[in-house]
């Protein structure tokens, strides 16, 4: 990997992840990673359940965007445009709304 590439993905046993947007302040980082691990321990509360996951991948879904992990690359938005992506999804996650995705 060249070095913006060492930035943009990190490598997990052997596969090839988006990393974390870097300009996210560390706290909030932390607080949307700590919303996706809630999110991900529903979904499988729900299939041990054996209820609709789809509401908790949901959850998972709109944390990983908002930490720039999928949706557009981080490195192709403006600090701006960045920045309201993570304030955005920590807005939801705080209200405890839904995310539409």
């Amino acid at each position: 990997m060249t070095g913006d590439e060492e930035q943009r993905y990190v490598v997990i046993k052997g596969r090839r992840w988006r990393a974390t947007d870097p300009a996210i302040p560390e706290d909030v980082a932390a607080e949307l990673r700590r919303a996706l691990m809630a999110a991900r321990r529903d979904v499988g509360a729900a299939l041990r359940a054996d209820r609709d996951p789809k509401p908790a991948r949901t959850r998972v879904q709109a944390a990983k965007v908002a930490l720039g992990e999928r949706g557009v690359p981080w490195w192709e938005q403006t600090l701006e445009q960045r920045r309201e992506r993570w304030e955005r999804g920590l807005r939801e996650f705080r209200a405890g709304v839904p995310p539409v995705r």
